[in-house]
């Protein structure tokens, strides 16, 4: 039987805020356990709690960049429950109408070797307040309870089970951490929990139209771990249907050293949490004027920069695509291109998504870490462009940028200099070193004379061998056929 898999998602993004959703207290991560909880956290008798503008702020900001609908008005809502790390016994939540509604992400993803963008549509984003943390491997045979954690504002962001890979789903996670990231309302550090993923997996036979029963994979942390869990839970959930028994609805947690989910409790429904609004937190209203407000505060979209690169640059929308899944990357891009001048944005766009983001993925590092200035890069593809080096001869010295990295500005012209890599442009030069190939290799010269044309090939690896690939390709190639043809 041919399976079809079925994935939504739940994102916790906590929001940057200094202070907490309801109160006061310090955010800052890392302080020391239970120092930064406070009598409103902790819902204490005679507290009550008043709402962090800037929380909400942030949540415009987010509903505004996936194109959602801003609720005029919304409620916070009591979400009842126990668990130790919880200190209220209930977290406050918006569940019947939430602040952000609908709305899409789009994401580059990888099929069948191909890269193409899809758009995730989104059910929801509503605010909440984050519990506090249970430690359990800090002390032996115990349990340690943080609630530093309680009360931080969060964004929870809702997906519709449109995803159909865990390939997808990835790419869906890294398009929504690059767009929280970009809009600067979460630091997107998920060693720390700021960014936290739930993944709602189901299985069903190819062409059924009804849900299988889903599980979710809670605090997936990592994306490596993310992809791992979800193509782990799908080959349980099939060799379990298969095997004849049934999937149960549950909440389950991967464990990366044996790579394998785990069940953790069984999953409740929305109505096991008894949902009632909060008696003391008025409705949240939020007018137009304060959305345009919050609009006019914001940076240029990855939409709206897409757009232009495609109109100013003339890129293909993939190439702006990918080079605006991050701000990081967008910003280096352009300043090269500024530096570089118009007409090489194709050429920067190639190099970018070529050498330089293979380069990081090898470091393992961010694009706001890498050696190579703006200024530098452009000046390594004019350097192209004008015929000092090939494109070739530019992935060395630009190795030889990021082993060495300077100051100058001219820095590529000081790897080309000491590397000796200056491509070869002189016609006598060439002539004779064409003429030694042609010499050394009668049989390749008769054989394209009798019509064979891969020989031809063969004569011009055999000269830009001659030539330690420092051979201009153009002039090669030009009076190679000249001296064949006569």
């Amino acid at each position: 039987m041919q399976w079809e898999v079925v994935i939504g998602f739940e994102t916790h993004v906590q929001l940057k805020t200094h202070s907490k959703i309801f109160s006061g207290s310090s955010t800052q991560f890392g302080a020391e356990p239970n120092t930064q909880a406070s009598p409103v956290d902790l819902a204490l008798p005679g507290v009550l709690p008043v709402m962090n503008k800037g929380a909400v702020e942030k949540a415009i900001q987010f509903g505004l960049a996936v194109g959602a609908k801003i609720a005029p008005e919304s409620i916070f809502a009591r979400k009842n429950y126990f668990y130790p790390d919880l200190p209220k016994g209930y977290q406050i939540s918006q569940f019947e109408i939430p602040v952000v509604q609908g709305g899409q992400v789009s994401c580059v993803v990888e099929r069948d070797g191909k890269q193409e963008v899809k758009h995730i549509e989104l059910t929801r984003a509503h605010l909440e307040e984050d519990a506090g943390k249970s430690l359990h491997e800090d002390y032996q045979g115990m349990t340690g309870i943080d609630l530093n954690r309680a009360g931080t504002p969060l964004l929870e962001i809702v997906t519709e089970p449109v995803m159909r890979s865990a390939a997808e789903a990835v790419a869906y996670a890294k398009a929504l951490h690059s767009l929280v990231m970009w809009l600067d309302i979460c630091d997107g550090n998920m060693q720390e929990g700021s960014f936290r993923c739930d993944a709602n997996v189901s299985v069903r036979p190819v062409g059924q139209q009804e849900f299988g029963t889903r599980c979710e994979i809670k605090n997936l942390n990592s994306f490596r771990f993310l992809e791992e869990a979800i193509n782990y839970e799908v080959r349980r959930q099939i060799e379990l249907i298969e095997d004849g028994g049934k999937v149960v609805q549950e909440t389950r947690l991967y464990d990366p050293d044996k790579k394998v989910t785990r069940s953790m409790r069984s999953k409740e429904d929305s109505q096991d949490y008894r949902y009632f609004p909060d008696p003391d937190l008025p409705p949240l209203r939020i007018s137009q004027e304060w959305v345009e407000q919050v609009r006019g505060t914001m940076p240029e979209l990855p939409a709206a920069m897409r757009s232009r690169f495609v109109e100013q640059f003339g890129l293909p929308e993939y190439d702006a695509a990918v080079l605006t899944q991050s701000k990081g990357m967008a910003t280096y891009y352009e300043a090269v291109v500024n530096a570089a001048g118009p007409a090489l944005a194709k050429s920067a766009a190639n190099f970018m998504m070529g050498d330089v983001a293979s380069t990081l993925n090898r470091e393992g590092i961010d694009i706001s870490a890498v050696p190579v200035t703006a200024a530098q890069l452009a000046l390594l593809l004019q350097r192209i462009a004008d015929g000092t080096i090939s494109n070739k001869i530019a992935k060395e010295v630009f190795a030889g940028m990021w082993e060495a990295p300077a100051a100058a500005d001219n820095l590529a012209d000081q790897v080309i200099e000491a590397k000796g890599l200056k491509q070869i442009s002189d016609v006598g030069a060439l002539e004779k070193i064409i003429d030694e190939v042609m010499a050394a290799n009668q049989q390749s010269v008769d054989e394209y004379r009798s019509g064979k044309e891969k020989a031809f090939n063969a004569l011009v690896g055999q000269a830009m061998k001659a030539t330690k690939g420092k051979g201009n390709p153009a002039q090669v190639n030009e009076l190679l056929k000249k001296k064949l043809a006569g």
